[in-house]
């Protein structure tokens, strides 16, 4: 299956400061990719790019095969996006940004009001913008991006300002879409709840990319652990240490899980000392652990 995005050897720099640095990624239809990576990191100046908003001096960024640059925007065509806020007018109403911003060709009054159902903002969607809240702009802004059905959205820090509701209700609409086909890329700040949503991330730092892989790979390779209680613990920390097992910073017997027979080997090891397991939990790191990982490790390179 071809990839709706390509992004290859990228690179842009502002005077002086290179901002991004030969930056390759590729999203696959119907996916839902995060893209995360500290403050500065390069993750708005990414999105920009691929929505020919700047140029860049190296590189190419293909959308269904068709390059997009700050002259080529026809493969933007069935893009949508929100990108840091959300630009409103406040003098017009949510109504009229949305008759404003709806593609006269492929738009009808039903797509209108079917993405004000999926938003929940009709209840307000009369009222002129300058009296929204933050969350309330911020979903507007997310029905512009979703407005003409597109087939790839764009989202930046799209839970920004919504409320714990709110935040529930756009998870499930992603995931909605995205089973039916679909593809998004996201970046957020609240890694607990892209951790919801997504099924791959890129991870980028000081403007390059250390890491893209599956949820499901960065969780075998990153952070599953088994937890051990003895009936000496003490004792059974410094066998295992003896042996050469690695366990990590805890006050707990906590063990990376290397493979499924490990823990046979671990009761046979305890046993042959006199002492016995009585409970082993399995523990998994969340997306918020795996990626300070990820970037203390790539520091260490540095």
């Amino acid at each position: 299956m071809d990839d709706i995005l390509t992004v290859k050897n990228l690179n842009k720099s502002f005077g002086k400061n290179k901002v991004l640095k030969d930056v390759s990624f590729n999203v696959q239809p119907g996916k839902v990719v995060g893209l995360v990576g500290p403050n500065g990191a390069g993750k708005t100046t990414i999105m920009k790019a691929v929505l020919g908003l700047f140029d860049f001096q190296g590189g190419s960024i293909l959308i269904n095969g068709k390059g997009v640059s700050i002259t080529k925007h026809q493969a933007l065509s069935e893009v949508g996006a929100l990108i840091e806020y959300p630009g409103i007018y406040p003098f017009l109403t949510g109504m009229q940004h949305l008759e404003l911003f709806a593609d006269d060709t492929s738009t009808d009054k039903a797509d209108i009001q079917n993405v004000i159902d999926e938003l929940n903002i009709g209840s307000y969607i009369n009222r002129k913008a300058k009296a929204y809240s933050l969350g309330m702009k911020q979903k507007l802004g997310i029905a512009l991006a979703l407005l003409n059905n597109p087939k790839f959205v764009i989202l930046d820090e799209p839970m920004n300002g919504l409320d714990p509701k709110a935040t529930k209700e756009l998870r499930n609409l992603i995931l909605d879409l995205a089973k039916k086909g679909t593809t998004f890329l996201i970046s957020s700040h609240i890694l607990s709840e892209l951790e919801k949503l997504v099924d791959e991330i890129v991870v980028i730092d000081n403007g390059k990319i250390i890491k893209q892989t599956s949820m499901e790979d960065l969780s075998d390779s990153n952070g599953n652990y088994l937890v051990l209680t003895t009936t000496n613990d003490t004792k059974a920390r410094e066998i295992l240490s003896a042996e050469g097992v690695t366990l990590e910073k805890s006050d707990k017997l906590k063990i990376k899980k290397t493979s499924d027979d490990q823990l046979a080997g671990l009761i046979q090891l305890m046993s042959s000392h006199n002492i016995n397991i009585v409970d082993v939990q399995h523990e998994q790191n969340d997306l918020e652990t795996s990626l300070l990982d990820l970037l203390d490790n790539d520091q260490v390179k540095e």
